[in-house]
Parts: structure tokens; sequence; C-alpha cells
């Protein structure tokens, strides 16, 4: 299989998420993959969620509901470890869907409010950092 080439930055869509143009930096020295989630409520085993970012206008969706979720501990790089829920959703790279597994995090300080780890990278694609983009312009193109 032939890996597609990523730049280090990405306009992408989560469909399931209702999110559109977002935003994304490919994260190589992450493993897992993160989304800023504003307001996350926990409600008879069901996760209510809603993401949304002042800093990033396209980063707005209604409450959606994920009845499937799990906890994971997930290490910073300066070695803090923080449980995060982790929700499986589906991204658009190159106009095809892909699942993708996302920790739920508070990134409204961050530039980019999703970060795409290596667990989804591995076999799919491969990351040229002198690259922005590459996703976005060839959906732009089509």
């Amino acid at each position: 299989m032939t890996k597609k080439i990523l730049g280090r930055i990405d306009k992408v869509n989560f469909p399931d998420l209702q999110l559109n143009n977002i935003d994304v930096k490919m994260d190589t020295g992450a493993y897992t993959s993160a989304i800023h989630c504003s307001k996350i409520r926990e409600v008879n085993g069901k996760l209510h969620c809603i993401f949304e970012s002042k800093g990033h206008p396209n980063f707005k969706s209604e409450e959606i509901i994920f009845d499937s979720y799990t906890y994971t501990d997930v290490k910073s790089s300066n070695g803090h470890r923080e449980n995060r829920y982790k929700i499986k959703s589906t991204v658009v790279f190159f106009g095809k869907t892909y699942k993708i597994n996302l920790t739920l995090s508070t990134r409204d300080d961050m530039k980019f409010p999703v970060l795409i780890g290596r667990q989804f990278l591995k076999n799919k694609f491969m990351v040229d950092v002198d690259l922005q983009n590459q996703s976005f312009k060839q959906t732009i193109i089509k």
C-alpha cells in the first residue's frame, strides 16, 4: 500500500462530530490523537460532549452523545500523566473517511484544536514537515 504524504498541518472534516475544515497538526511524537472538547458530561452511562472553541471559528458543534467510550492514560512530553475520555469517530483525509480514536482534552489555549498522533498515521501516511494542507489542497482542486 502506498502511503499518502501529509504536511505538518492540514484542514480536515470530522463528519460524526459535525466539524468541517478543522485545523489539525500532525504530532509524530504523540501516540494518540487528541481533540479539544469544551464541555463534557457523563450522564447515565453516556458521554455528552460539545466541541467548540472561541479561537477556532469552524470548531463548533451541537451536543453529541456517545453511547460507547473508554478512558485512557495519556502521558505528556513532560512526563505528566492524565486520565482522559477516549471516543471513536471518523476523519476525512484526501476525500477518504477513516476511523480514528480521539482522546478528549482541553486545548483552548493551543493553536490547533486537534493533534493527529502516530496511532492514526501509522501504515497510512508519511509526514513531510516542509509541507502544509496537502489533503485540504487536493479537496479544493476536486
